[in-house]
């Protein structure tokens, strides 16, 4: 009867341990992240030169990248670029942008 509570407390812990685990693992103590929350969202997200997606997409799902130096640029029609250089720390890393409307 003791072994048998003892599996019970055991897989108890397992199954809180192991999706701290595994979130852990998803996010990648490793990885940079990089959420970009631009006004308009229809913005489109441009880093290292490789279009990521709409700004919308990019603030409900983060880029996943290496740690280090990106370039990033935001852009829509009607709007001026805008462009940031970033040295990206393992983790999320937030960014709020508010672009300017070109001049009519």
């Amino acid at each position: 009867m003791l072994r048998r509570a003892q599996a019970v407390v055991t897989l108890a812990v397992l199954s809180f341990v192991l999706p701290a685990c595994q979130l852990e693992s998803t996010l990648g103590s490793k990885a940079a992240y990089l959420e970009v929350h631009v006004e308009p969202e229809t913005a489109r997200v441009v880093v290292d030169d490789e279009s990521v997606g709409s700004a919308r997409v990019v603030a409900a799902n983060p880029v996943k990248l290496s740690p280090g130096k990106h370039y990033v640029t935001i852009e829509a029609k009607g709007y001026f670029p805008h462009d940031l250089e970033l040295d990206l720390p393992p983790g999320l890393t937030k960014v709020e942008v508010q672009l300017r409307p070109l001049p009519q």
